[in-house]
Formats: C-alpha cells, structure tokens, sequence
C-alpha cells in the first residue's frame, strides 16, 4: 500500500484491515466450507431444502455431464436463468471443471441473448423452460452449434408442492425438437467416472463473465476471476459483521446474473456455511411473507426493494428482531429513503439500521460500505479490507485533495481482468500505477474526506447541464424525497431550446396521498427553499410507480426516452 492514503482504517473497528485470501477456485471455496459444514442446509428452494453434502455431490453430477457433454477448461457455457438450484449447480459444476460461467439475463430479448452468445462464444447454453424458445431462437442466428439445456422448477420441488405449482402455474410447451432437458443432460454423468476437477486452474483464471454498461453505457462483458468472487465473499462477511455465520440465513432476492445477487447472496452465503434461501421471481407480497415465515438474518436488495416493503401493510406489527443485517446496493440509497427504512426497522423491532454500498461490476459488486457503528449522512461508507479508494481528477491519474469531487478509482482484489473481446475498453479503463497497481476508474464522481469515507455524486455521464450549470440528479432527489408527501423520485433533463436543458421530476406519493395540484405546488416551495434557482424542476409529474430496469433499479433512461419523443413530436408539429 505504499503511497497510497488510507485514512479509513481507523473507523474499521473490530474488522480486520487485511485478509487472508486462500489460493483456490470458487467451487474449492464451497468445497471446503461444506466439508465442514456437510449437514447444514446450503440452500432452500421453494420449501426444499438442499445440505452442503447434498450439494457437493450434485455439482460433482452436473459437472461430470457437463465433461460428457464436451464442455472443457476455458469452454464458455452460458447461464440464462432465475435463482434457481439448476443454476447454482451449473455454476459451481462449470468452475469445477475450469470452464467460464456466462451469466445473463433469462429475461432479455433474443437479439440481446444472440450477442451475448456471440460475445462469449458459448458453447452451450442453460435456461428455463418458459425462455426456450427465445433462446433456441437467439442460438440458431449464432454460426456454430451450442447445446441447449433447459431445466424446468417443478424437478427442484417436493411432490406435493410440485403438484399444487402445477396447478396453478402456467405452462410452457416447449419445442419438439433442438434441445435436451437438464434433468436427461444430468444421466450422461454415468459415462464419467473420474474425477473432473481442473487442478490446474488457479485462483486468478477467470471464472465468470456478468454484463454491464460500464462506464459508457454501451453492453460488455466483464471478465472476473475465481479471487475477485473469493475476496469479495471474505471481503462481505469481514466488513458486514457476520461471522461466523455458518447456518444463519441469507434472503436471496437479488438475481444470480448481476453481481450484488451472484457475488454476495450467492457465493458470500455459500464460502461461509450460511443458508441460501433462493427467491426465484420477485413480487412484496412473497418477499414479504418469506420475511415472516423463514426469518432470514440477512437481507440485501435494490432502494426500490426496501421503497415497496414501506408501502406494503402485510408487515405491520411483525417482528424483526431476527435481522442481523440489511444492505442496500445496486443503486443509490437517498438520505431520505435510508431514514424511512431505519424508522420502519426500529417500529419492527430490528437491532439494526440499513447499511449501504457501493460498488460496480468491473469489481464484482460492492468494494464499500457502511461501517457497523458509525454513519455518516449522505456518505456510502468506507472502503473493504484490502480495497483501495482515492478521488481523481476526472479524465487523469491525478489524486484531488480531501473534500475535492473527482473520479472514484478503485484497487484491489475484485477488480476485474478487463472486458471480454474489447482491449481499448480495458485500457481506458484499467491503468496501472508505477507499483503495479491497477486501477479501476469507474466513471463515478464522489468526494473522500480525512477520515476516508467516501461520497457517491453522480455517474459522470449523468448529469444535467442547464443554462451552462451542472445539475446532479441524486442531489435534486434527495430534497424531494424529504418532503413528507413523497415516497420516491427521479430526476432528469429534458431537452429545451433556451436552457439546452431543463430539469423535471418524477414522483412517487406515500401510500394514502392524493396527486393533488395543492400537493404538486407544497413540494415545488418545498424545492425553492432547498434548491437554487437554476436547478429547481420546471415540473413534476406523478406517477403511480416509476420504471425499473431488470434488477430493480430506478430506469432513468426510460423516461428520457420518453421525454425525448415528446419532445421530437413537438418540434415536428411546430415545424
């Protein structure tokens, strides 16, 4: 860490300022773990409970089929499915073998499911039934051939609960032909009866590939190893407080295809011994009851996760005092929003607060958090043992002093080995310091102070100008969402042939609120006493909910889209 500040390490308490990061693959980390832990439930799947003797054995099954089915070391096999245990299986089984897990959403369109097939190079490809067809329909514009494996929920339940899904869930027919069920795949499993470990694979080969914009907005494939997962998972339970944990649980509502899902409610959960509850489908209504009949200790998930558990009433007066802790990713948590959760935990008997963090999927997902005592307002915490933060000059390597705004760069374990197939990304993104040391810049503005807690800003790209100022929506939304009235918001730019921009908010009401003019004119004075001149919204616009992207988070690019063919249709109109 030489030249390096490291300003936070005196808020770290109890947690320790290093670890110790063993040189093993993924599945050698669960390996181990539930060795030691072979009776204890690894994860919970719709009321069927799986031990870690149970679940070493069905990736040893999975992993042998997959040999059979000629998958080999360095192979990209693709994983377009829910939380459910085909996938984690498949996961654990392709590491254990050395291939690459492609993980990507079952919910994209074909032509996005086409390229990420194509960017990977996947030699196969593992999804529900209800996305065969889109996925056989995405493979067959691919010019090579890839397997198609489809696993169904009804072979993970019990028999009675299989026969009441059945009854009450819709059916998907599949094909007649192109692909093989999982549950057939997994019989070849008994032309291989050596064992098909990689021994040669290490910690630093990569082990998966997960999606994002990155720091321009256009998809790639983010290449991270066996130890950015490992680091991650010791990372979490040293920073979080919860160890030991083996047989506490783990709610794990957060997908396996994005990284806060697959890196900390996953693979966090599984390398200390907890118990994986795996919530396939989101809806409030069944978060909420698994709240109250499996008692998880740990919860984590998007703001509009926690927004839709204030709103819902199926909570009032229920006990939480099993929680031992509540995180908040992915997104971020408004100063506002935090004081609303931590008020409905406090009424609900919690003995904690929510705990935010931060982080990007070019390090696997968070890098920061909370530290378990000690809040700051407004600030996303204080970096992971191990994880290395400074403020940049934004376009430079060049450190800006405390208070100052600047790029967030990050060092350490979980940054990832770079883009798939896109080395002038990985260049711009990735730079290495004269000790070796490399950097992620993440294309996020924040502020350090001396004590080394860091504050999120904004993503550089989104950011309003307007009449030559800059407008940084989060500040503008963490006003709104102060006023008594409002439950969330968003803010955007919308274009204007005076200003080049104007700001306007979206907004979402407390239950019980009426989207009143009169409340419309309390929240703009409400604005005029917080916010200057030149930032203040020209208009709200209510909404019953506002749009979510495919993990959760609040879509603000949806409604510039929609702004924008406004505004298109009245320059046409006028012209």
């Amino acid at each position: 860490m030489s030249n390096v500040k490291t300003p936070w390490l005196s808020a770290y308490g109890d947690i320790p300022a290093s670890i110790d990061y063993p040189p093993l693959t993924m599945y050698q980390m669960v390996k181990r773990v539930s060795q030691q832990h072979l009776r204890y439930t690894a994860y919970e799947f719709i009321g069927r409970k799986t031990s870690y003797a149970a679940l070493l054995k069905k990736i040893d099954r999975a992993a042998r089929a997959l040999y059979a089915g000629g998958i080999r070391p360095g192979d990209r096999v693709t994983i377009c499915m829910p939380n459910a245990p085909q996938a984690v299986d498949c996961f654990y089984a392709l590491n254990k073998i050395g291939a690459v897990a492609n993980m990507i959403h079952p919910l994209s369109a074909p032509g996005e499911i086409e390229f990420y097939l194509r960017d990977s190079d996947s030699r196969a490809v593992l999804t529900l039934d209800q996305f065969c067809t889109k996925v056989m329909e995405a493979a067959a514009n691919v010019s090579r051939d890839i397997t198609i494996l489809v696993a169904t929920i009804q072979e993970e339940l019990s028999p009675i609960v299989r026969v009441g899904y059945e009854l009450t869930q819709k059916k998907y027919p599949l094909p007649k032909e192109g692909f093989t069920l999982w549950k057939d795949f997994l019989k070849g499993a008994k032309y291989v009866t050596e064992d098909v470990e990689d021994h040669t694979k290490t910690d630093t080969d990569p082990g998966a590939i997960l999606y994002s914009g990155g720091t321009t907005g256009t998809t790639k494939g983010i290449i991270l190893s066996n130890r950015n997962f490992n680091a991650l998972g010791l990372q979490t339970a040293a920073a979080s407080g919860c160890m030991p944990a083996a047989g506490l649980k783990m709610l794990a509502i957060m997908p396996i295809f994005h990284g806060f899902g697959l890196g900390i409610c996953i693979h966090t959960a599984l390398i200390t011994g907890m118990h994986c509850i795996l919530v396939p489908k989101f809806s409030i209504d069944s978060y909420t009851d698994l709240l109250k009949k499996k008692k998880p200790n740990f919860i984590a998930g998007v703001p509009t996760l926690y927004e839709a558990l204030l709103r819902n009433k199926n909570l009032d007066g229920v006990d939480l005092s099993y929680l031992r802790g509540v995180f908040s990713g992915g997104d971020t948590l408004s100063i506002e929003l935090k004081k609303k959760v931590d008020a409905f935990l406090a009424a609900h008997n919690a003995p904690v607060q929510i705990r935010e963090g931060y982080g990007t999927t070019e390090c696997v997902t968070a890098s920061c958090l909370t530290p378990p005592h000690t809040y700051k307002e407004g600030s996303i915490g204080v970096p992971f043992p191990d994880m290395l933060y400074r403020i940049c000059k934004v376009g430079t390597d060049e450190e800006v002093p405390y208070g100052e705004e600047g790029e967030i760069c990050i060092a350490g374990p979980t940054v990832m080995l770079g883009y798939n197939n896109n080395p002038a990304e990985t260049a711009a993104t990735l730079h290495t310091d004269e000790d070796g040391r490399v950097w992620l810049h993440t294309g996020d503005l924040g502020i350090m102070d001396e004590e080394g807690y860091v504050y999120f800003r904004q993503r550089i790209k989104r950011m309003i100008i307007t009449s030559g100022y800059n407008v940084y929506p989060s500040q503008v939304e963490n006003i709104i969402d102060a006023h008594p009235s409002v439950l969330i918001s968003c803010v955007i730019g919308v274009r204007d042939t005076y200003k080049m921009e104007k700001v306007k908010a979206f907004v979402v009401l407390r239950p019980g609120v009426e989207a009143t003019q009169e409340v419309k004119q309390e929240i703009l004075d409400y604005c005029k006493k917080h916010i200057a001149k030149y930032a203040m919204p020209y208009a709200i616009e209510f909404r019953d909910e506002l749009p979510k992207t495919l993990v959760g988070k609040v879509a603000y690019r949806k409604l510039e889209e929609e702004e924008a063919l406004k505004y298109t249709a009245k320059t046409e109109k006028a012209e």
